[in-house]
Formats: structure tokens, C-alpha cells, sequence
């Protein structure tokens, strides 16, 4: 009788531990990762992505794309599903075959991406990538209003116009790219000589009195707005949430120029939940979605069906959407292949001095 009442606990032990085991893969199947930059989606969306498909969202952030990069190399299998990175890095995630190719017919909602988000150098056949939101660097600050037209880069170094210290963006080919337009050159270029003027350039900010160091886009926001510093390199939308805290700050594309930028959702090559990754990037680019999407993160949509209920506040908010004169001062960074390294090598003397 002993001997029944064992065998009996043993299977009744066996199956708790096989139905917790099945729960546990059902809750993995459920639940998708996205990688992704800090502060870049809200848990309102995330709440209603969940309510809405059941996938519940784990975020894994970073700061810079270098730091992406380096987490998806070394990445175990399975642990990233999405990928939310910038046009410049797509070509190289590519080639490294760290994403995989878009099955677009479990995306229907694709068909809501505007056409100039199309057909781009990033992903030409539209084949690994769809625009998650697309914005601008520039210069956020405290002071004067000036006009947005008549700015330099070097009013980080006049005190009377930046009122005090300032911040450079800590991302090696954005800061590159940017100093390279400071110096009169092609933020593209692959000339030593010219990428060596925007190491100088850098290394000469870097001995100014009022440097105040290298921040990701929402540490230099947060310190202008907190009056810690009076200037700061930064992205748009980080911005605009600061401008509308304190109406008294000001964002500007300097007239040297500077560039624009698309964020976009990509399928980890070693995604553990395709299905679940597919379905968060068919909500994304669903057209209320993509509106609240940009309104609550004050970047611009690429989503064609969002802009049509968008208002016109939004729609004609000079910090977000850049006006024509902007736009003309500014371009793309493009994938340089091999000469990455030139930069790769020009940022590590940067750190170093």
C-alpha cells in the first residue's frame, strides 16, 4: 500500500512539475522583449499593446547605438525580440546578420508608412525595417530668444548667449557628424584630414572652461531644464517635453546644419517570439497608435494614417517638424562601410584627450 501511495505522490510530483513547466513556456510565448532608447514609448501604450494582442512587453534599453550593438553581439539567443534602432546602423546590423527579414504580409498595417519613409539607402527593398518615429539634432538652451535661423555651433563657447556650461551628445558618429558641419565639411565624409578638423574641434570644446562633459539626449535635456547647464546637445523630442515645462527654452538647427534621423522597429535574428514581434510592430503603425505615439514622445510620425487625425498645433510645431529651411540644412548620415572605422578611431582619441 506504501509502495501505491508513492508511485501516486511521484506522478502527482511529476505532474505539478510538468503544468508549471507548460505554464512558464506559455508565459515566455506571451511575453516579447523590445529593445529600445530610455524614455521612447509609454506604459499607457504598453498597458493597451497588452490588453489588446495578450504579449506582454519587456523593455531592454540603452543610450547610444554603440551600446545597442554591443548588447545584440553578444546576445544570447532568444533574448531580443524587437529592435528599435536608428537609420545609420541598419546597414551594419544587416551585414553582421543580426536581423532578419520582414514577413511584411503579418504586418498589415504597413500600408500606413509614408512614402518618403520608403525605398530608403537604410533598407532599399523595405525588406528588414519599418519607421518606428524620425526626428533632428540640434541645440537646446538657456537664454535670449534669438532667431532659430541665425544660430552657430559656436554659441556653446559665448557665455552671453548659452549662460553657462553645456553638454555634447555622447554618440560617436552623431557628435562626429556634427562637428564635421561645425567645420564646413560633409557629415558623411570619409577624408582623414577632414574627419581630423572635427577631432580638433571636439578636443578644443572639451578644453573650454564651461564644458560640462558627454550626455545622452535625456541627462543633457534634464540639466538644461534643471539649470544645471545652459546649453546641450540634443534630440527634438527630448526638447520639445522640456520647452513645454519651461517655455523659456529654445531649440535650434544651427545654420552650419545638422541631420535627421529614423528610428525603426527591426526583427532580432534571434527573436524567441516572431509572432508576438510582429504583432507590436502592426500596433505601432496602427494609425491612432502612431498618433498618440508621437504626440506623448513630441517626435514626428512617418505614419502617413497618423498625421491625418494629428492636430495642427502638432503638425506646425517647428521643433518637431522642422520647417522647409530646416529641412534643406540638414541631411541623412549614411552607412560608410569599412570607413566606419576612421570614426570608430577619431572618437576613441576624442575620450582620450
Amino acid at each position: 500500500m506504501k509502495r501505491v501511495v508513492l508511485v501516486l505522490a511521484i506522478f502527482a510530483a511529476f505532474a505539478v512539475t510538468a503544468c508549471l513547466q507548460k505554464q512558464g513556456d506559455y508565459a515566455a510565448s506571451k511575453t516579447i522583449t523590445v529593445m529600445l532608447y530610455s524614455e521612447y514609448i509609454t506604459p499607457e501604450l504598453l498597458d493597451d499593446f497588452k490588453k489588446k494582442t495578450g504579449y506582454k512587453v519587456k523593455l531592454e534599453l540603452y543610450e547610444a547605438q554603440e551600446e545597442m550593438l554591443a548588447k545584440l553581439i553578444t546576445a544570447d539567443s532568444g533574448k531580443y525580440d524587437v529592435i528599435i534602432a536608428s537609420d545609420v546602423v541598419i546597414q551594419q546590423m544587416i551585414q553582421l546578420k543580426l536581423v532578419a527579414k520582414l514577413d511584411t504580409d503579418k504586418i498589415p498595417n504597413r500600408i500606413n508608412v509614408d512614402p518618403q519613409f520608403q525605398s530608403q539607402s537604410y533598407d532599399p527593398t523595405n525588406s528588414y525595417s519599418l519607421p518606428y518615429l524620425w526626428g533632428t539634432t540640434g541645440i537646446l538652451f538657456r537664454g535670449e530668444k534669438v532667431h532659430p535661423d541665425s544660430v552657430s555651433y559656436s554659441m556653446l563657447f559665448n557665455e552671453q548667449i548659452s549662460k553657462g556650461s553645456f553638454s555634447l551628445l555622447d554618440e560617436s558618429r552623431s557628435m562626429l557628424s556634427m562637428a564635421l558641419l561645425a567645420t564646413g565639411n560633409n557629415a558623411n565624409t570619409t577624408k582623414q584630414s577632414e574627419i581630423n578638423k572635427a577631432v580638433e574641434y571636439i578636443i578644443q570644446a572639451k578644453k573650454d572652461n564651461h564644458f560640462a562633459g558627454f550626455e545622452n539626449s535625456v541627462e543633457g535635456t534634464d540639466k538644461v531644464l534643471s539649470r544645471i547647464n545652459g546649453a546641450a546637445i540634443v534630440f527634438n523630442g527630448e526638447a520639445q517635453t522640456a520647452i513645454n515645462e519651461d517655455s523659456t527654452l529654445q531649440f535650434v538647427i544651427p545654420k552650419e546644419g545638422s541631420f535627421m534621423w529614423v528610428d525603426a522597429m527591426l526583427l532580432s535574428s534571434k527573436a524567441s517570439n516572431v509572432e508576438g514581434a510582429y504583432a507590436f510592430m502592426n500596433y505601432i503603425l496602427d494609425a491612432k497608435i502612431g498618433a498618440e505615439l508621437a504626440t506623448s514622445m513630441n517626435f514626428a510620425t512617418p505614419n502617413k494614417a497618423s498625421l491625418e487625425i494629428i492636430d495642427e498645433k502638432f503638425k506646425n510645431n517647428r521643433v518637431i517638424n522642422p520647417n522647409k529651411q530646416e529641412i534643406n540644412r540638414m541631411v541623412f548620415l549614411t552607412d560608410l562601410g569599412e570607413s566606419e572605422k576612421l570614426y570608430d578611431e577619431a572618437w576613441m582619441i576624442v575620450k582620450n584627450q
